[in-house]
């Protein structure tokens, strides 16, 4: 609980003035102001969460989470719980959707097993911080202890660390967990006073008779742990996931470190929320990488003041939305380092 609590008390304010001259700088290149949209903001954005009016493009890592949860003994999952670890070991050697994202984007992936409900096999690729053996069936009682959820959030918050001190200036969120879904639109609903049926999707697929089953059993998770809205921690125990824990961590690392962290879509904004729940500031180094399907997601971001840089349709998770953000990163950055001026171009500015 120190280790998260310092974290907390370490997040200030982004640097308004930063933005501000880093506006200046972007309306010098040869375009029209503003006409660059989105690359424009990210780059303001990060001027402001870095301190810096010109950031450098930074080095790169993903972070994903692997956890599993117990409320799967439900029925809401379309695919059995072994499929967590069986994922964890093809993102291990390289073959999922996430692994060939992060390469495209030039990114380092860190793969955490944080509370897999089963043993996994000795990996050099492997960083080993598991908490449980996955989280209890929350439709019954608290998915977590609050010492779980801070264990979960340290470790978050650790990994991250270790990974800014070895350089990296972005970090990306992402996830792997058989039902997650469940957890993150119960802590969406939660947190918005949603209908559950408002924020609940199919998540890997639920036809409809389980999308109802799944309906059913947050709204029976919701009222058997009766969480505590003044309170994140206990939200967060009662009806989240160790690895929404995992990825809250990294998230509230990179703002008291002053490096962007790129989210992901609805786990990754399930636990943005529990992030800006304990650090309301936190929610200011955030960015948003894309839109899910998943209908919580819309939600999520609205509450978090949240703009997602790209709608494709996608509702993967693993980070593969986050990793795609990251190349707008680049992009926006290199904006500001590789135009020309109109003073250094010989072009002509707009007519006064």
């Amino acid at each position: 609980m120190e280790k998260l609590q310092t974290v907390l008390e370490q997040i200030v304010p982004t640097d308004r003035q930063a933005e501000a001259e880093a506006q200046k700088l972007l309306d010098s290149l040869t375009k029209p102001p503003g006409s660059l949209g989105v690359l424009e903001s990210i780059a303001r954005k990060i001027a402001g969460i870095t301190g810096k009016a010109k950031p450098e493009v930074p080095q790169k890592t993903a972070i994903l989470m692997a956890g599993d949860h117990g409320v799967v003994a439900e029925g809401v999952s379309a695919y059995p719980q072994e499929v967590t670890p069986q994922m964890v070991l093809n993102f291990l050697s390289g073959g999922a959707a996430m692994n060939v994202l992060a390469r495209h984007a030039g990114a380092e992936l860190l793969i955490v097993d944080v509370g897999v409900a089963s043993d996994l096999p000795e990996h050099p690729l492997l960083c080993r911080r598991k908490v449980a053996y996955g989280t209890a069936n929350m439709a019954q009682g608290p998915a977590m202890t609050r010492a779980q959820a801070v264990a979960a959030l340290e470790a978050g918050i650790e990994i991250a660390e270790d990974c800014i001190n070895k350089g990296a200036g972005l970090l990306g969120t992402g996830e792997m967990g058989i039902g997650n879904t469940t957890p993150s639109a119960a802590i969406a609903a939660f947190y918005s006073n949603r209908p559950v049926a408002d924020v609940c999707g199919r998540g890997t697929g639920a036809d409809d008779a389980r999308l109802q089953l799944k309906i059913r059993v947050i709204e029976q998770a919701l009222a058997v742990n009766r969480p505590q809205a003044d309170d994140a921690l206990d939200v967060l125990a009662k009806i989240g996931g160790l690895e929404i824990a995992g990825m809250a961590g990294v998230m509230l690392a990179a703002a008291a470190h002053k490096i962007p962290v790129m989210i992901d879509g609805f786990i990754s904004g399930a636990a943005a929320l529990i992030a800006a729940r304990l650090q309301p500031l936190a929610a200011e180094y955030m960015l948003a990488s894309h839109l899910s399907e998943e209908p919580g997601h819309a939600i999520i971001l609205e509450m978090l003041g949240l703009t997602p840089f790209l709608r494709l349709n996608m509702r993967l998770g693993e980070g593969t939305g986050a990793a795609l953000g990251m190349n707008m990163v680049d992009a926006a950055l290199k904006i500001m380092h590789e135009m020309a001026t109109f003073a250094s171009a010989g072009v002509s500015g707009a007519l006064e």
